[in-house]
């Protein structure tokens, strides 16, 4: 299969990193890596990231802003471990609501327990659910996010309309996903880092190179940013942008069911 990134027009619904799977093959080898690296989530994402997710985290809740009025409804899809919601949850200084779903067991498991060890259990429900299958009524949350999630979806397409059926009109939604890099130089350093370094540290902190191996390869694939917003501009919304953090390493895109 091509190493190359997928576009607008899709590719991702069989591609398992670098691997051409058959249709329907994907969701299961997907959810195999997460129940692997559930309790290494944070880990995980620092391996990737350099630590900087959590930097990149608070800027998306800084970006959605929750109001500080109760009422006020977010899903967190594929947020198992509870990451977003609880970063959510504490901007709105505990008056938001949160929905966090996520196809994995394992995550979710995690997250629940956090949630408990933070006292906010009464503020967030965990759902155990398909991103492409959405099991809410029309019209229920006023914003949307997904963290590093998006791109192990494997139509991501239907995960998006499902997401702008599932809002409010006015209703945002928020996307954090590694991107391609901007940057000269820094793409290839970053390159060499994720397929050199990733594998061989999960491997030896975690026990486990072939997620790692996975994750790395997703990220190569994914769309970057102009053709995953226009992706996310062909589910329906509106006033798409963008921020890039680190160079492109990350981006933001947010949109808005008008």
């Amino acid at each position: 299969m091509s190493e190359q990134r997928t576009t607008a027009t899709g590719g991702m619904e069989t591609a398992y990193g670098f691997r051409e799977v058959g249709a329907g093959e994907k969701q299961g080898l997907v959810n195999d890596v997460f129940h692997k690296v559930a309790n290494r989530y944070d880990l995980m994402n620092d391996l990737m990231s350099g630590g900087l997710h959590r930097l990149w985290k608070d800027a998306m809740v800084a970006w959605l802003n929750p109001p500080r009025r109760p009422g006020w409804r977010v899903l967190d899809v594929a947020g198992g471990t509870g990451d977003i919601a609880f970063r959510i949850i504490e901007a709105s200084r505990r008056n938001a609501h949160a929905t966090v779903l996520d196809i994995n067991g394992s995550m979710l498991a995690v997250g629940r327990d956090r949630a408990e060890q933070r006292g906010i259990a009464q503020h967030i429900d965990f759902v155990e659910a398909n991103a492409e299958e959405l099991p809410f009524e029309d019209r229920t949350f006023d914003a949307y996010t997904i963290a590093f999630g998006i791109r192990n979806v494997p139509r991501i397409d239907v995960a998006l309309a499902e997401a702008f059926r599932v809002l409010k009109p006015g209703g945002r939604l928020l996307c954090l996903e590694f991107s391609e890099v901007q940057m000269p130089l820094l793409d290839k350093a970053y390159e060499a880092w994720s397929f050199n370094a990733i594998p061989r540290i999960g491997e030896m902190v975690a026990g486990e190179g072939e997620p790692y191996r996975y994750l790395v390869e997703s990220i190569a694939k994914f769309p970057n940013q102009e053709n995953f917003g226009a992706m996310i501009r062909k589910a329906g919304f509106d006033r798409v942008t963008w921020r890039d953090y680190s160079g492109g390493i990350a981006a933001l895109h947010s949109g808005w069911k008008l």
